[in-house]
């Protein structure tokens, strides 16, 4: 994005899309079902996880700046109620995040060694310190960077504290267990993000995950949705008052109109009545429109994650097929060699017996 790009989009930001007198240019108002509610409350998945390794692509709906300009300049004014469309959201990603979370901790089980409970214990607390590590550090490194120092200093601090803790306690793992399992990689699954974690992976490694981009916009996420779920119900109520106080308005003002309109000798009552009808059957449409524009969103954004799940697990199958053909070919290439080895072992036997003979022969004749 080049230096004038950056300027309108921060003029967009800031103005809307009236500034200058010019329309968006996208040509619809922020409360056209088009528009991705979410994004207008900051909270997209789409646009929080993008260029990180589960980047969603773009959103199937419309991201604007000056929208959401325009959008917060209409709030202060009226109350759209669209943090419940943005609950239902997040409410439907997080749910496909948490089964994908399951699914790949049923995959480990399947693929590694079963511990007993005790030694699972161990490497459960082994696997809590160097979490903990990893989420200090990041967060000294962080306060360092803005310019905290004595923060940053006594978390340090309190990180040393740990490391010592962790010590101990892979001691105690190492010491439940024979040399060769220890040395195998256990891996666990990251409950904010679904990544996976080794009980070997060193403090900068995990340092980097838990203050990294993924890990900390699934944070966002899942703290922008216990927000809004604590709020959900009655939002929902207020926002079904709302509906029925705009509903009577109407109706009054109707009543208003056509008592006017048979005092005047204006349009009877069947001219209204219909009328009336054909708006609040526009509402209807537009209300059953917007259903399914959302429904339809939703399941597209479920069927890309079902394709992805199941490119997935067909990079894992070619990988381990890929593993098994390799070991194959070594197998084959020490079993050749070994071969080799015996047919030259073989000839130098029958080499020896050869000069044997032949010095045999010579002081025979002498």
């Amino acid at each position: 994005m080049t230096a004038h790009d950056q300027m309108r989009a921060m003029l967009d930001q800031l103005m809307g899309t009236g500034r200058n007198g010019e329309n968006n240019k996208f040509q619809v108002k922020y409360s056209d079902p088009k528009v991705c509610k979410s994004f207008l409350l900051a909270c997209c998945p789409h646009e929080i996880l993008s260029s990180t390794r589960m980047d969603l692509g773009e959103c199937p709906q419309i991201h604007d700046l000056a929208l959401r300009a325009d959008y917060e300049a209409a709030q202060k004014k009226k109350d759209h109620f669209y943090d419940i469309d943005a609950m239902e959201h997040l409410q439907n990603f997080i749910a496909d995040c948490d089964r994908r979370t399951e699914q790949a901790k049923q995959r480990l089980a399947e693929t590694q060694e079963e511990l007993s409970a005790e030694v699972a214990a161990k490497a459960n607390n082994v696997h809590v310190l160097a979490e903990e590590i990893g989420k200090k550090l990041a967060k000294a490194e962080q306060l360092g960077e803005e310019g905290f120092v004595e923060e940053s200093m006594k978390l340090m601090g309190e990180i040393d504290e740990l490391r010592k803790k962790k010590n101990e306690a892979e001691q105690e793992y190492r010491n439940s267990m024979p040399a060769s399992s220890y040395q195998q990689q256990k891996l666990r699954v990251c409950e904010v993000c679904s990544a996976y974690l080794g009980i070997h992976d060193n403090d900068r490694r995990l340092a980097d995950h838990f203050g990294g981009k993924l890990h900390l916009g699934f944070i966002k996420i899942r703290e922008k949705l216990a927000e809004l779920q604590k709020t959900v119900e009655e939002r929902r109520k207020e926002k079904r008052e709302s509906l029925l106080d705009r509903r009577r308005d109407r109706d009054r003002d109707d009543r208003d109109r056509d008592r006017d309109g048979r005092r005047g000798g204006g349009l009877g009552y069947r001219d209204k009545d219909r009328d009336r009808d054909r708006e609040r059957d526009r509402d209807r449409d537009r209300d059953r429109d917007r259903d399914r524009d959302r429904d339809r969103d939703r399941d597209r954004d479920r069927d890309r994650e079902r394709d992805r799940d199941r490119e997935r697990r067909d990079r894992d199958r070619r990988k381990s097929r890929s593993r098994s053909r390799s070991r194959g070919k070594r197998l084959s290439t020490i079993l050749l060699t070994l071969k080799l080895f015996k047919r030259l072992e073989n000839r130098r036997n029958q080499w020896e017996m050869m000069t044997d003979t032949y010095l045999f022969l010579r002081r025979t004749k002498s």
